[in-house]
C-alpha cells in the first residue's frame, strides 16, 4: 500500500510545482511589458483627464473674478458712504 501510495502523491504534488514555476514565469515575462505600460500612462494625459484639469482652472478663475467684483463692490460701497467717488477698477488681463 505505501508502495503505491508514494508515488502518487509524488505525481500530484509535482503538478502543483509545474503550477507554480509556470506562474513565475509567466509573470517574469509579463513584469517588462507592465512596467512600460504603467511608465507611459504615467507620462501621457488623456483627453478625459485634460478637460478636468482645463474645467478646474476655469472654476479657479471663475472664483477669483467673483473675488475680486465683490472686492470692488465692497470698495465702492465704503467710498459712497465716505462722500468719495469710486476707485478706477484695475484694468483687465489680457484675453488667452
Amino acid at each position: 500500500m505505501r508502495v503505491l501510495v508514494l508515488p502518487v502523491l509524488a505525481l500530484a504534488l509535482s503538478g502543483c510545482v509545474v503550477a507554480s514555476v509556470a506562474d513565475a514565469a509567466v509573470d517574469i515575462a509579463t513584469l517588462p511589458v507592465k512596467a512600460v505600460s504603467k511608465g507611459v500612462d504615467v507620462a501621457t494625459t488623456s483627453q478625459s483627464e485634460a478637460d478636468e484639469k482645463r474645467g478646474r482652472e476655469l472654476r479657479k478663475a471663475e472664483e477669483k473674478a467673483g473675488r475680486e467684483a465683490r472686492e470692488r463692490e465692497s470698495t465702492c460701497r465704503k467710498a459712497a458712504e465716505r462722500g468719495e467717488a469710486c476707485p478706477p477698477a484695475p484694468p483687465s488681463p489680457p484675453a488667452s
